[in-house]
């Protein structure tokens, strides 16, 4: 049946094994040979790869990160496209590939399909934000990890009557913020598809305060601006040249303690949103988006990804998926605004 070469690239995320396992798994039911490439991208450029069978990926389903590793190397940015991976491809008898990634990698999965390699997507980011899909495996454990912090920190909010930011991860799109802050109870969510007015923003926690709540949990996406006159954080970039986000969440605070002269304190989830054993629901859809890669790929079908639409699993064009970026809708942060204050 031919020979699976299957890589995850970009960040990690909860599942990203679960779904290695199932493309191993259903792959060997349908008596094909899967190779493991290692550290996404680079690995395929380089000649890392590992063979894979049942064995291999035994008691890997409920294990954080990814056994494969993973780097932010793209063929497109440091290299030649498919002619860099060529001499990989060969050596190891690899006649269809399955690329895990999100918006980023599995653009570079196109375009490698269009030079002629056949490609199958399977979406991962804790971001939820690719086109097509009703869900990405990740967002789950992230809104759920989020959620717990969300929980704990809002406990000693109202001890020591404090103002606490949430920053969650968010680079253009704030769907973790926006569900972890619905299902946190949080009193306000800055995400980067709707504007907001730190006005409205001191507003809604002074009105607490008359009240009689004297606390208020701002949960804020990482991609957010900061408040007019208070600068962004200092951009940085990682190994590759790309532009690593986080800390507006100080800025935030920082407004908010000048304008209404409540302590304010900030706490930035950071990676741990994306480490860890993900929840028993990414497990499952991680599985599925594995399964059914392997026997698209199996099947002959090319250029296209796996997506959950309702309860199904199927196939949208990779170029569809890769358009541009999902971003939450006008009526869920309706809801989420419904509970400000």
């Amino acid at each position: 049946m031919g020979v699976i070469g299957v890589l995850t690239a970009g960040g990690d995320c909860p599942g990203l094994n679960a779904v290695v396992r199932g493309v191993v798994a259903r792959a060997v039911e349908r008596d094909a040979e899967v190779v493991g490439i290692r550290n996404g991208w680079e690995g395929l450029m380089e000649g890392s790869t590992m063979p894979l069978d049942r064995d291999s990926v035994r008691g890997i389903l409920g294990r954080g990160g990814t056994l494969l590793g993973t780097s932010r190397m793209d063929p497109y940015v440091h290299g030649q496209g498919l002619s860099s991976c060529t001499s990989t491809i060969q050596r190891n008898g690899i006649d269809r590939l399955i690329v895990i990634g999100g918006d980023g990698t599995l653009r570079s999965a196109l375009q490698l399909a269009q030079e002629g390699l056949p490609v199958i997507g399977v979406p991962k980011t804790i971001d939820n934000d690719i086109i097509g899909t009703d869900m990405t495996f990740g967002f789950d454990t992230a809104v759920q990890v989020a959620t717990d912090a969300i929980d704990r920190l809002t406990t000693t909010a109202e001890s020591h009557n404090r103002v606490i930011v949430v920053e969650v991860m968010g680079r253009t799109k704030g769907w973790i913020a926006t569900y972890a802050g619905i299902a946190g109870g949080a009193d306000a969510i800055l995400i980067p598809e709707f504007e907001y007015d730190i006005d409205e923003v001191i507003a809604t926690i002074r009105k607490r305060h008359r009240r009689g709540q004297h606390y208020s949990i701002v949960v804020v996406a990482e991609g957010v601006v900061p408040p007019p006159g208070y600068d962004p954080p200092k951009k940085k970039t990682d190994a590759f040249g790309f532009e690593r986000l986080g800390g507006v969440g100080y800025q935030i605070a920082a407004a908010i303690e000048d304008m209404t002269t409540f302590e304010s304190r900030v706490t930035v989830l950071g990676h741990i949103q994306r480490g860890g054993s993900p929840t028993a629901y990414d497990r499952v859809l991680a599985t599925r988006f594995g399964v059914t890669a392997a026997d698209f790929a199996l099947d002959g079908l090319t250029e296209v990804m796996v997506a959950l639409r309702g309860t199904a699993m199927v196939a949208v064009p990779l170029e569809e998926a890769t358009s541009g970026i999902r971003g939450v809708d006008e009526d869920t942060y309706a809801t989420a605004t419904t509970f400000f204050g």
